[in-house]
Parts: C-alpha cells; structure tokens; sequence
C-alpha cells in the first residue's frame, strides 16, 4: 500500500518504520526535517506539506501530540486530492474525534480511529496493541498495517469512538499506577528496601502492573528517565479520561486524586519533561529523615 504518515515522533517514526519493514510505500511529513531523515534514508518518500502528504496518498496516518496540532494539519489534509483515508492514532477523546469524523464526511473522506498502546518500546518492538473502530469494510483493508504496528488488533465497533473509550479505559490504569508506584516505591525506599529488591517482589506478586514491570526497571532504577513521552501528554489523555468518564456518570475519584500529582508537577514547570520523573515529585514530597 501506499501510506502518508503526519508525525514523526517518539511513537511516529518506529511506526513508520514498521510499515517500511512491511514492504509499504511511505510518504512522511513532520515540522522538523531531522524527525523524517533517518525515513529518508530508508527510501521514504518526503511531503512538502500535509496537503503534499495528501494529494499523494489514499490513506494518511496521523500521529500527532495536541488537538490543536491535530485540527490545525486536519484543516490542510482536507484540501488534498488524493485523500479517501484518515487514520487516527493519537489520544483525543470520543467528542473530538467525532468532530474530525463531520469534517472529514464533508469531504468524503472515511475516519478509522486506531489509538495504540504500548509506548516507544512498543512501537520499536512492533508489540503495540492497536485498537480500532469505524467502517468495517475500511478497518478490514487496513488490517496490514495494524498488524504491522503489534499482533493485539480489537476492533471496539463501528462506532468511530469506541476506540477512544477504549484507549482512555487502558491510560487511566496506567496513569493511575504510575503515580501508585511511585509513592509504593518511594515508601520502599525510605524503608531501607533497595528498588531492585522491591521490584522482584511486587514483579512476582499481587502488586504487578505496568510500572513495575517496564517503566521502573527500564527508566526509574537506572536513573535514565526516558520513557519517551511527556508529563504534558500523559496529563492531556487523563483530562480526556476524567471527561469522558464524567460524561457517562462515573466517579472518577481515584483518576482525579492521580490528575494533583501531575498537576503539582506542571506546577513545578515539569510539562515538557519525560513523565518517568513523576516519582520525583513523590520523592520530593516526602519528608525528610
């Protein structure tokens, strides 16, 4: 297939290497030019522009990091010739990827949502879980390249947001256990228990989640903080999870008590930095010995 990929970043440029590995013919466009080289070496094809991208390709994959951003490119995809696919793999939330849905319809132009989990280790493993929803036809097309990304594709309906709710279902959980972990292990810590040690219990144990099985052993302990994502992102997709949840009459208490956490941090000028160093708010928040 030929495919246009809009957002080279930390989870676009391994999934657009993926579907380079896959045999796929790919167009590329980010901001930054250094973003799209090492594509380009790999015989990626360069777009000018997002309406380069589509008036050279059917379907575009969209992986980008704000609404803002996102609204900004939709408004210059729309005006591409070739373009009959929007393939949406950020986070944004039911409500506004069905206002990308309305504005895409207008032009005749068929949205399948497909957010992903997994992080940047994910994306560079080809193990992300993809989940998708919209046109069955479209999504069963597309299959090749959602197998290409990981080999957990569900498919949560045909409804475009169903895989909105689904991906914010899966963040809440991991937000949540991030900021758990953090004051667990800093607990630990401050105990006497070295983070190794701690790790092996809870890793072999009922305490096991995300966090303790890749992000402190891979991140945290080695003192590297590179999980690959933002404290600013990961604060967007827990907004759109407490919105959402609220929206369906749900109490999103213990979301809310974790959102503080991160709000503290964003506080402290903490937006840009790798959402890894939450336990560093934690840290910082314990009282001295």
């Amino acid at each position: 297939m030929r495919i246009g990929f809009l957002g080279i970043g930390n989870m676009g440029r391994p999934m657009a290497g993926k579907l380079l590995d896959a045999g796929h013919e790919l167009w590329v466009y980010d901001i930054r030019d250094e973003a799209m080289q090492p594509l380009l070496e790999r015989q990626a094809r360069k777009a000018a522009s997002p309406r380069d991208l589509a008036d050279a390709c059917e379907t575009v994959v969209v992986s980008l990091p704000t609404l803002a951003i996102f609204r900004q490119a939709l408004d210059e995809l729309l005006t591409g010739e070739a373009l009959k696919t929007v393939v949406n793999t950020c986070t944004v939330g039911g409500p506004f990827v069905a206002e990308v849905e309305r504005l895409c319809a207008a032009r005749g132009v068929t949205v399948i949502d497909a957010p992903i989990s997994g992080g940047p280790a994910g994306a560079t493993a080809g193990t992300l879980a993809v989940m998708v929803s919209g046109d069955p036809q479209t999504v069963e097309s597309l299959q090749p390249v959602f197998r290409a990304w990981g080999p957990t594709v569900v498919v949560a309906g045909e409804t475009v947001g169903a895989a909105q709710t689904m991906k914010l279902t899966n963040n809440i959980l991991f937000a949540v256990g991030l900021v758990a972990t953090s004051e667990a292990m800093t607990m630990a810590e401050k105990g006497g228990i070295a983070p190794e040690t701690m790790l092996q219990v809870l890793n072999n144990g009922t305490g096991r989640n995300f966090s303790t099985a890749h992000v402190f052993p891979a991140n945290i302990v080695p003192g590297t903080f590179d999980f690959g994502a933002t404290l600013e992102i990961l604060m967007k997709d827990v907004d759109l999870a407490i919105e959402q949840g609220e929206a369906l009459g749900v109490p999103m208490w213990v979301c809310q008590a974790a959102r503080l956490v991160m709000l503290h941090g964003t506080f402290q000028g903490r937006s840009a930095q790798d959402l890894s160093r939450i336990v560093e708010i934690v840290r910082e928040g314990a009282k001295e010995d």
